[in-house]
This record gives C-alpha cells, sequence and structure tokens, in this order.
C-alpha cells in the first residue's frame, strides 16, 4: 500500500505482517490501483477505579468519581479499520500518485445506533523522482513523533483506553503514556531520497491551539473544545538512519514549532523534539524513546500545554520496548513501560504512566492474532489516581 499504513505494517512487531502489506494491485491504463487495508476486532474487559479527569480530561473518558467498575466491549484497537485506495503513474519524468482512505469504526455501544464514529485520514496526492525526492500536499499522519507510534507494539493491539473509548473508532495504544499523538494533519511536506539509510522530511501542517474565545478555562483546556489554528502554521520535519544486517535497527529525531494565539494573553511559541531508536538481532528488539516539549501539552497537542494565564507548561514522553520473536512459531512476545508527565505552573504534575506484555502470533501471512494486558495509572497532585487494567484478546487482518 503506497500510504502510511505501509509505513505502519512494515514498522510494526510481527514479522509475518510485513509480507501482507502489498494490497490488490490493479492495472488501469496510466495507473495501477492498490486497495489495502485493516480489518481488526478485540473483546476487552477493563477495571477501572479512582480519577480520570486529571490528565487530558475528556481524551481519558470523563470522569469515575473513584468507583471501581468493570467494563467488557467488543472494539477496535490503536488501529482504526482501514480501507485505502492509492494509485501511481509515471508522467512527464515525474512519479505522482494519491492515497484517499476511509476508516470506520467497529464499535456500538447504544441500541437501534449503528453510526459508529468515522474517520477519513488520509487525502493526498504525491508528486516527485527517487533523484530528488517527493513532495506531499494534503492530509496524511503528522510528522512529529510519527515514528514514535510506529514503532510501538500496540500499533497491533489495544493497550489503554479500551474501558473508557468504547463506541469510537480506535482505543489509544500508548498514546499519552509515552508518547504525544502526531495525529493526522493537512500539510505539505518534502521526503528527501534515501541516501544510504539517511532520509528526513519537512514541511509546514496546519496549526492547532488552545481555542481561546471563550478564555482559557483550566490546566488543561481545549480537549473537545474546538481547537483552532493560528496566525501562522506549525513548521515540523525529522530524520533518520537506518541500517540492515544481522544487527539492523533506526534512529530517528523530530521536531514541531509553532506560533499559538492566547486570546487576551498574546502570542507564544510552543516547541517540542523527541529522539528515538530501534535495534534488532537475533529476534530480539529494542525501543527506547524520549520526547520533550514546551507549551505543546500532553497526549494530544496543546492539550495543558498552557496554564490559565496563559503561561506555557512543560512536558516529556518516554517509554522502553523489548520483543522477543520466537523462532519457528513467529509468535513476537513484548513488554513495554512509557510515561507521559505535565509540569504544572501552579505546582505539582500530572502524569500517566502504563505497563503492558503482549503476545502477537501469525496466524497466517495476513492474520494475526493478539492478547495483551495493560496497567494504566493517571496521578494528579492532591487527586485520586485513576486506574485502570485491561485485558484484550482478538485478531488483525492486513490486505
Amino acid at each position: 500500500m503506497n500510504n502510511t499504513i505501509k509505513l505502519a505494517v512494515a514498522s510494526a512487531l510481527l514479522a509475518a505482517a510485513s509480507s501482507a502489506n502489498a494490497g490488490i494491485m490493479i492495472p488501469a491504463g496510466d495507473w495501477t490501483l492498490d486497495i489495502g487495508g485493516v480489518v481488526n476486532a478485540y473483546y476487552t474487559s477493563t477495571r477501572q477505579s479512582g480519577d480520570f479527569t486529571n490528565l487530558s480530561g475528556s481524551v481519558l473518558g470523563g470522569s469515575n468519581t473513584g468507583d471501581v467498575k468493570t467494563s467488557s466491549n467488543i472494539t477496535t484497537g490503536l488501529l482504526p479499520n482501514y480501507l485505502s485506495v492509492s494509485g501511481k503513474t509515471r508522467q512527464n519524468d515525474l512519479d505522482v500518485g494519491f492515497t484517499i482512505s476511509i476508516n470506520p469504526g467497529a464499535s456500538t455501544t447504544n441500541s437501534g445506533i449503528q453510526s459508529a464514529n468515522q474517520e477519513n485520514r488520509q487525502a493526498f496526492v504525491t508528486f516527485g523522482d527517487a533523484s530528488w525526492g517527493s513532495i506531499k500536499l494534503g492530509k496524511d499522519l503528522g510528522i512529529y513523533a510519527s515514528d514514535a507510534i510506529l514503532n510501538d507494539m500496540t500499533l497491533l493491539g489495544v493497550g489503554s483506553g479500551a474501558g473508557i473509548l468504547a463506541g469510537n473508532t480506535t482505543t489509544l495504544g500508548r498514546i499519552g503514556t509515552g508518547f504525544m499523538y502526531a495525529d493526522w494533519k493537512s500539510q505539505i511536506a518534502y521526503s528527501s531520497p534515501n541516501w544510504n539509510g539517511f532520509s528526513f522530511t519537512a514541511g509546514v501542517t496546519q496549526s492547532w491551539g488552545p481555542d481561546t474565545a471563550g478564555g482559557l478555562n483550566s490546566n488543561h483546556d481545549n480537549i473537545g473544545a474546538g481547537r483552532r489554528g493560528g496566525s501562522e502554521p506549525a513548521f515540523e520535519a525529522k530524520a533518520s538512519y537506518a541500517w540492515a544486517g544481522d544487527f539492523a535497527g533506526k534512529v530517528w529525531v523530530s521536531g514541531i514549532t509553532q506560533n499559538v494565539e492566547l486570546g487576551a494573553f498574546g502570542d507564544d511559541r510552543a516547541n517540542a523534539w523527541d529522539i528515538g531508536a530501534n535495534v534488532n538481532v537475533a529476534g530480539f528488539g529494542l525501543t527506547g524513546y524520549y520526547g520533550q516539549g514546551e507549551g505543546t501539552g500532553t497526549t494530544v497537542l496543546f492539550a495543558g500545554g498552557y496554564d490559565a494565564a496563559g503561561k506555557a507548561q512543560d512536558s516529556d514522553d518516554w517509554y522502553l520496548q523489548a520483543t522477543y520473536t520466537l523462532p519457528g512459531v513467529g509468535t513476537k512476545l513484548g513488554a513495554r513501560y512509557g510515561e507521559s508527565t505535565l509540569d504544572l505552573n501552579s505546582g505539582g504534575e500530572v502524569s500517566n504512566e502504563m505497563w503492558a506484555i503482549g503476545a502477537y502470533h501469525p496466524l497466517t501471512k495476513h492474520l494475526n492474532l493478539v492478547a495483551e494486558y495493560a496497567d494504566q495509572k493517571a496521578k494528579a497532585t492532591g487527586a485520586e489516581d485513576g486506574k485502570a487494567k485491561t485485558v484484550s484478546l482478538g485478531a488483525i487482518l492486513f490486505f
């Protein structure tokens, strides 16, 4: 598939999944069309207690008021169901292509209502040449922090959010418990050729920021409040170096900077950067990641980035992940731990952490069985900890 999902499959844990990343190829005159996608579903059981309003409010599902409850759902995981149509051709010494995707949810939580959330994550055109690179115009995965999610083992599973995001298109995986969500953004971006493993991407993306129409309302404001763009675009870039062989791996860095409009408080510039590495040898894989932001918030961009007085708040994210592929059967076992922390200008902090284990078995070259256990904790100074323990069992199909 000539799109980001192809990169996601290639970056995901299961070696067998990478053999399924060629879609349904259809010659059509001057064009070659590629139809591909993802279908997945999981049974999840989440035991939740404490308060989840202390970190990025509605992203974590609102108040639980200290009660202990267990919820079971059948839903999609971190990846939505995906149907993508791509096309490519060579015209006037240019490689020209497009991708359009639809992403239907698979969770129904209300009787008589079948309108599970629908997303349209990709709609872009590309043109370029192997000698000088390519240009992308349209909507696709953001540039900053994209490698963090593409190297996350929960990409093929559920991670966190199953109990409190039932009815949504996806769960959270490790978003907000180790890295910032790269999100799906309108953008104009340039990607370099691959120079013996080194490449980079840089672009301008649609700016987002706190909704200041009614004033900043809390230290974790703006989630679901109609975030709007600033007077300038955001600027994002990443660079990476990858190598093959018996000891294979990749290292990367990325960053984002954006002017943020703060209403009566004027303007400010929010910035974030990250660095990560992944190495693989003899069936073992190890991934390490760290990111830091000022004014960019936590979980999703600008959630808690600024306090009620319009002052930027610092944040950081990190995770460690280890995997091992069983010889002969291809089953990949993994364990990981990560934290995301927002330092409050008023004193104290809010944080969200998660450790998890998973098993990912290639039943066929296209179909993978998944079992995961995730233990999540949200903490805030002066508030009761929110806890969620989730067991997930299901399958994911790539075609």
